[in-house]
């Protein structure tokens, strides 16, 4: 090559809306190399023109030292002879160019130091404004309509910039250059509060007056990025529980909100990994243990020792705290069974007779997003919710290089849609449960979107193998428009595949324990062993059979499925009448045989119904009224227990080794007599985890393989997941966790498109 040299990088990964082509420009003016750089459809395209050395260290800039929000998965570079460039250049997106999986548009992230000493700065023209960002922080996938990500295709359209914001919007070197979301007071959204549906107050007033509202025991909806909250005192009980009168939610947990880290450990455990997770700039709810005991503890989170927390993340939360003094109930402003609102007008019309007020904006929120949340779980991340600050970001596809776009539309309860190529899997927003035409139109707009953002046209689409899920009766739908399927997946294998995907391992033997599955054989699986690889699974383990008597009602009332698992009347009829699940020993006789006889008693391998039933036996959970209460309450439960070594029973059933679960409860129902509720509670984890990994264990080494891992609901459970790793390490094996993806129904589409586009390859 001569002394000049041009190079032209074609760079993919997050790397639009992050500040990417200020910080090539930059980058390429202070080592004096000429050139451009633009958006081009899925990707970043630069130009270089220089000395051979100055090139080459712009090149590696540009792939090893991104700005911080930036995520650059590759650099593709042509040499060549330069043509003559005079100057460095930001030129305008390239609308036409082709998209790729890597989703150009970066996830919302909370506001950032900067932006926050702007909004406190008295001599900043954004002190006091709540919508204050940069190109380090702000929603973006909530604001969002279509690619390239440039302010004319969002939200902020309709905020036409003034004329000094303008000015920093234009100049490479600002921090608001090219920030899509960034406004003053003088051009940007403005806030309102109202009551009854009209305006009361606007702007600073309108903060003020939310405050005093909540001062007075108010309940009103806050619109945040990706939607509304419903938000309280969390320190008056009184407001709490008519909170929960008022939605219908007798004993779900709430989030709280607090103002800063010091507050927050004044009520909860805040170790240095969960200070780390709270303080991200995707700013997650976190589950942490509670530090004392309070009436308003036990009014938010009744019956548990962890309570969901989180920091305030837009600048229109640390403004409302300069009004109000303490934690706030945050909690998605939504109906049981309804998507969260994300207009006022929904909120008045949909959650009238629940809120006082609103304090909204005239920001649309295109995209729906909930906050995400994450728990530590024996020393590893999980994700209960994997939603704001993680979406749209991209999880590895190992299982097909050359694979046709793949649809995957989730399971019906924690659902989540994906959209993967060869090139990776982009999984969707937390859409929640699909049983309604509210939630059904939610789940069909969030793949519409995720389509375009990705700019994939799917030609397969995957669902759970169950037949009554209404997201199988979607894939129809699909397949009636023209694309190929559907794939009916296995939830379990959906659950095991994707946790063998994004550590990239081809087979593994995986426990796959949770509290639904619709098997192959037509029962409910939910504590099972598999072998498996990303295109099959055979199933070579788990828990042994039982009946879950009345169905449905015994996913409500935990103790009928004591009458499948114990066989001692007495006690049996004891604690279903106790528990309110029968009304008389007469009915409580009804149950018991409709398990004998298996009449109205569906069959259940479920690790869920199991460790359900013995929270009806030790007196820790009566009645479900939310997912997973009654396992929640048994581990809050068994944290001030001291498990017990028992014998774990096995036996056979059909040629496979499992755990016989009617041994297990029986042997627990006999600790009961000698030991306290908490050591029982204590005793059930640690045997059901010993009892799964055992078996584990066994089959990988009868098939010579490696690698052994924990997925599904159950892995919430810390002492689970802790009791299982150590007889997976301690024989030897590798142990894996769901780490990028939640081992919940939350991570089954991701699982489905691995499955899917695996099947397609072959």
């Amino acid at each position: 090559m001569g002394d000049r040299v041009r190079a032209t990088a074609r760079v993919s990964g997050t790397v639009q809306g992050v500040g990417f082509r200020p910080f090539v420009y930059r980058t390429a003016v202070e080592a004096g190399v000429t050139g451009y750089v633009r958006n081009a459809g899925g990707t970043v395209e630069a130009a270089f023109e220089g000395p051979w050395a100055a090139v080459e260290r712009v090149v590696s800039a540009v792939r090893d030292d991104p700005p911080p929000l930036a995520s650059v998965e590759s650099v593709a570079v042509e040499w060549g002879e330069p043509r003559g460039a005079d100057a460095f250049e930001i030129r305008d997106s390239d609308a036409d160019a082709g998209g790729a999986v890597d989703v150009p548009v970066p996830p919302d992230t909370g506001i950032c130091d900067a932006c926050l000493d702007d909004v406190r700065d008295p001599d900043s023209p954004y002190h006091g404004y709540w919508a204050t960002a940069c190109v380090d922080c702000g929603p973006r996938f909530t604001a969002v309509r279509e690619l390239p990500y440039d302010r004319s295709r969002t939200s902020m359209a309709e905020f036409p910039l003034c004329g000094a914001c303008r000015e920093r919007y234009e100049t490479p070197t600002d921090r608001r250059y090219h920030a899509q979301t960034t406004a003053c007071p003088d051009c940007g959204p403005t806030l309102r509060y109202e009551v009854g549906g009209s305006p009361a107050t606007t702007g600073g007033d309108a903060l003020r007056r939310a405050g005093s509202e909540l001062a007075d025991g108010e309940i009103i909806a806050v619109k945040g990025i990706g939607g509304f909250h419903l938000v309280c005192d969390a320190t008056d009980p009184a407001v709490v529980a008519s909170l929960r009168e008022r939605t219908g939610r007798p004993a779900k947990p709430f989030a709280c909100m607090a103002p800063g880290l010091d507050s927050l450990r004044e009520f909860a455990r805040v170790d240095d990994a969960e200070a780390d997770a709270l303080t991200d700039i995707r700013r997650p709810i976190v589950l942490v243990e509670q530090a004392v005991e309070a009436p308003w503890l036990d009014a938010v989170a009744p019956g548990l020792e962890t309570l969901g927390v989180m920091l305030p993340y837009a600048g229109l939360h640390h403004l409302l705290f300069d009004h109000v003094s303490g934690p706030l109930v945050m909690t998605s402003a939504n109906r049981p069974g309804e998507p969260m609102c994300t207009t006022a007008e929904a909120v008045w019309s949909r959650l009238d007779g629940v809120i006082d007020g609103v304090l909204g904006h005239d920001r649309e929120i295109v995209a729906r997003c909930d906050d995400s949340v994450v728990r530590l779980v024996d020393g590893d991340r999980r994700f209960v919710r994997r939603s704001r600050g993680w979406t749209p970001a991209t999880l590895p596809n190992p299982a097909a290089d050359e694979a046709p776009p793949v649809l995957a539309l989730g399971p019906e309860r924690d659902a989540t849609v994906a959209i993967a190529t060869g090139d990776g899997v982009v999984l969707s927003q937390h859409l929640g449960d699909v049983d309604g035409p509210a939630a059904r139109s939610f789940h069909r707009d969030a793949v519409e979107h995720l389509c375009t953002l990705t700019d994939i046209d799917p030609r397969i689409v995957a669902c759970d193998r169950h037949p009554d899920f209404l997201t199988t009766a979607e894939a129809e739908r699909y397949v009636d428009d023209g694309l190929d399927g559907p794939v009916a997946v296995q939830h379990h294998h959906a659950h095991a595949a994707g946790l063998c995907a994004e550590h990239g391992v081809e087979r593994a033997v995986v426990v796959t324990a949770d509290g639904t599955g619709y098997g192959p054989d037509g029962t409910v699986w939910g504590g099972e062993v598999l072998d498996v690889r990303y295109s099959a699974f055979e199933r070579v383990g788990g828990l042994a059979p039982f009946s879950l008597p009345g169905g449905t009602a015994a996913i409500e009332y935990p103790a009928r499925v004591l009458a499948g698992l114990l066989d001692t009347p007495e006690l049996v009829d004891d604690r279903l009448v106790e528990t309110g699940a029968v009304d008389s020993r007469a009915e409580a006789e009804i149950v018991r045989q409709q398990a004998e006889k298996a009449v109205n008693a569906p069959t259940s391998t479920s690790a869920g119904r199991v460790l359900d039933a013995v929270s009806a036996l030790v007196g820790a959970c009566d009645r479900r009224t939310y997912e997973g209460e009654p396992a929640q309450r048994l581990e809050a439960l068994a944290a001030d227990g001291t498990a017990q070594p028992i014998d774990v029973p096995y036996r056979t059933s059909d040629g496979r080794r499992v755990v016989d679960t009617q041994a297990l409860v029986s042997a627990l129902a006999e600790l009961l007599s000698d030991r306290s509720a908490a050591d029982v509670a204590a005793t059930a984890q640690a045997a059901l985890a010993r009892g799964l990994g055992t078996l584990a264990v066994a089959a990988a080494e009868d098939r010579g393989v490696s690698r052994v891992g924990f997925t599904g609901g159950v892995a919430y459970n810390d002492a689970i997941s802790r009791h299982l790793r150590e007889v997976v390490t301690d024989a030897g094996h590798t142990y894996l966790t769901p780490d990028a993806v939640p081992p919940g129904d939350g991570g089954i589409a991701y699982g489905q498109a691995i499955v899917a586009a695996a099947r397609s390859a072959r």
